[in-house]
């Protein structure tokens, strides 16, 4: 007689408990759920304790903690307790599951590897700051012997400031770990807020003395097109028997740290060279970093990740330099990516179960229901607007691409978000790429932010060479590519200053809805790119569900709203 009885699934939850907290859950090896803490709690880089962001993951996929088999957890300069981390913690009233620890660069280097498609690789872990060195030997004793001595023998606290490591499919093996002291309390702009000598504290450093703060240090990238080094001609970062170190040496010639936007905006070219200066020193940086690595222990397969991983331009220095033959680029690489690595390290090395191919989505948000949607809509706020209910998919596509030809900006809010810093098509503002004026419109009153930050172009993969010199694939918008001449006209809104395009292949496979609308522009406008930007505002975090949409509509100038198949439009007279 058949055994009917169905083997319940094994689930493993990750949780990242520093700044940008997430937590995600495996099913079976796959992700089936992942939120970031701040698409919750509506508070950017929000992080610390994690009930909120993990009742997210169980009521998504329907189950209770109980149904978990193991938990892992990642906190920087902290070993969370079970009962409480800044407020009481969702395991306190339970014994189950079991909850284990790992460090900083182990959960980034776990993250890269889960979602990677290779079977074996070398990763590469850059960032600011990860893990003490006495928290990592207390959690990891067994890696001791993979420590420099010189280290072991430190008596200042150190960090972790850059891994590599090998992955043979199921374990990953420190092959060289580098740490740094700490630089102490930020009491100056060029005061490392990290490690004295990590890429990542120099860079937000750099950044904060360029803008007066560190609430977004990707603003640096998007500001060095406009500047020129050429006055600089010395460097930031020496290099001792491979290890990288920030010379005190560079901050000398920087004296006039910016006072606000106002005098950022009156001394712009100034802060523009800075801009540049400091970026062309990131990319030698890492590049001399990872092809060290590289050279001491080859491998042809590479995953990048750590927070300087989200350094677009870099990255697309690091591909053209062809120092491995294929570069994993991992999307959620900066500190939300870590509960992602604490649960592929919980299903791969402690629970030895087999690597699952991920698909290479990185949406892992709940989809929100009909009647959720109509129920956000009733509100007496959204009576001004005009809705119409599209019956069927391809009236909805016909309609929406016609708007997006007209001129019109549209919010496009499909299925589950998605997970990392970009939106890829899921919570996106949209635009045409090649309408004057676009850019500026859309910067001052939908994202409400600077002048001189770009927006990145969502391209049919197929038709990436046709539209950018590279054509390189770039699923994930953290490659740049330039823009081809003949089409910086029609690419106006999407192409930055020095003709560079941080460039989104959008895929079939996990976007569909999105490419049928790319593809019924292309039909109506004769371009296959959209102006594709998140679906915020400056200092919000990503909409997450129906009524942050709403919200974001009522007080932007976008035009029309996409709520699945419901659109909103507003009665402009």
């Amino acid at each position: 007689m058949m055994n009917d009885k169905v083997t319940p699934p094994i689930y493993v939850l990750g949780t990242g408990l520093s700044h940008n907290g997430s937590a995600i859950l495996l099913k079976n090896g796959r992700v089936c759920v992942g939120i970031e803490k701040e698409r919750i709690s509506r508070k950017k880089h929000d992080g610390g304790n994690d009930t909120l962001a993990i009742q997210y993951c169980l009521d998504a996929e329907g189950i209770k903690l109980s149904d978990v088999a193991l938990v892992v957890q990642c906190a920087n300069f902290d070993i969370p307790n079970r009962n409480q981390f800044r407020g009481e913690r969702i395991f306190a009233t339970a014994n189950e599951p079991q909850i284990i620890d790992i460090s900083h660069h182990l959960a980034h280097a776990y993250s890269a590897v889960g979602t990677s498609p290779f079977s074996e690789c070398a990763v590469m872990v850059i960032d600011g700051c990860g893990s003490p060195l006495d928290q990592f030997l207390n959690m990891h004793p067994e890696q001791k012997k993979h420590i420099d001595s010189s280290f072991l023998k430190e008596v200042q606290m150190l960090c972790e400031k850059d891994s590599f490591y090998h992955f043979d499919g199921q374990k990953l093996t420190p092959l060289f770990k580098d740490f740094s002291n700490m630089s102490g309390a930020v009491t100056s702009e060029l005061k490392l807020p990290t490690t004295q000598h990590s890429i990542g504290g120099f860079y937000a450093a750099v950044s904060l003395y360029v803008f007066g703060d560190m609430d977004d240090v990707g603003k640096l990238m998007g500001l060095a097109p406009f500047g020129d080094a050429k006055d600089f001609t010395f460097d930031a970062f020496e290099f001792e028997s491979g290890c990288l170190l920030v010379k005190d040496s560079w901050k000398q010639y920087f004296t006039n740290p910016s006072q606000g936007y106002d005098y950022f905006k009156k001394h712009f070219s100034y802060y523009a060279n800075v801009a540049k200066w400091a970026q062309e020193q990131v990319e030698k940086a890492v590049i001399y970093c990872i092809s060290n690595r590289l050279e001491r222990f080859p491998h042809k397969n590479l995953c990048y990740t750590g927070g300087v991983a989200l350094n677009a331009v870099a990255n697309a220095k690091l591909e053209d330099a062809q120092i491995a033959e294929n570069i994993y680029f991992e999307p959620a690489a900066g500190d939300n990516g870590l509960a992602l690595g604490c649960a592929y390290y919980g299903w791969l090395e402690h629970l030895k179960m087999p690597k699952v191919t991920h698909e290479g989505t990185t949406c892992f948000g709940k989809q929100y229901s009909e009647k959720q949607i109509e129920i956000a809509i009733q509100k007496e706020a959204n009576k001004t607007y005009t809705q119409t209910k599209f019956e069927t998919e391809e009236d909805l596509i016909l309609y929406c691409a016609k708007k997006l030809n007209e001129g019109k900006t549209v919010a496009w809010f499909q299925s589950g978000a998605e997970f990392g810093p970009r939106s890829l098509g899921r919570r996106s503002i949209l635009a045409h790429p090649g309408i004057d004026g676009m850019k500026v419109h859309i910067n001052a009153n939908i994202k409400f932010r600077e002048d001189f930050r770009p927006f990145a172009p969502a391209v049919l993969k197929e038709e990436v060479g046709t539209y950018f010199e590279t054509g390189r694939y770039s699923p994930y918008m953290i490659l740049v590519d330039k823009t081809r001449p003949e089409f910086l006209k029609q690419l106006c809104n999407v192409t930055h200053c020095d003709g560079s395009a941080r460039v989104q292949t959008v895929e079939e496979t996990w976007n569909p809805r999105f490419v049928k609308l790319l593809k019924e522009f292309k039909n109506q406008s004769g371009i296959a790119v959209l102006l594709n930007t998140s679906l915020n505002k400056k200092g919000m975090p990503i909409v997450e569900t129906p009524e942050e949409a709403l919200n974001l509509f009522g007080i932007s100038a976008l035009d029309i709203l996409v709520l699945e198949n419901v659109v909103l439009e507003k009665n402009n007279d």
